[in-house]
């Protein structure tokens, strides 16, 4: 019995360094989308169209992690290689639906989310990152 619970208490922790791990990338990825550094347009800046859409793409990923864990392989292997591959899956989908969304709209999108003002594309913008994060989501479960 104690045996499981260290185990279970070993894979808790290479789960969620993985899923830390994921969250990072999807911060690498949310920087890479939007012009400026990031952790400065929000951190220093206090730029709320930013912090928006990081929110969304956190919580998407955070959502993807979630449900490849729980519906994970019996061999943790292969459930840890699964949760890897469904959360990189995600980053990139998510990158695809801002893309997208900076195709069908005018002007550049990353500029918008960086502007100073409160913009309604931000919102569009998040909603659009974390139902991108939700169709992964079904597609694992």
């Amino acid at each position: 019995m104690v045996e499981d619970l260290f185990q279970g208490a070993w894979q808790s922790i290479v789960f969620g360094a993985l899923g830390i791990a994921l969250m990072a990338a999807g911060f690498g990825l949310v920087d890479l989308l939007t012009p400026g550094r990031l952790r400065d347009l929000i951190w220093v800046q206090r730029n709320s169209n930013a912090a928006l859409l990081l929110l969304a793409n956190q919580l998407g990923i955070a959502g993807i992690v979630f449900t490849a864990i729980l519906t994970s392989y019996t061999s943790f292997t292969k459930g840890l290689a699964s949760t890897a591959l469904f959360g990189l899956v995600g980053i990139g989908i998510m990158a695809l639906a801002f893309l997208v969304l900076d195709w069908l709209t005018p002007g550049k999108l990353g500029e918008v989310i960086c502007s100073e003002q409160p913009h309604p594309a931000a919102r569009v913008s998040a909603a659009t990152h974390f139902g991108a994060a939700l169709i992964v989501c079904a597609c694992i479960a």
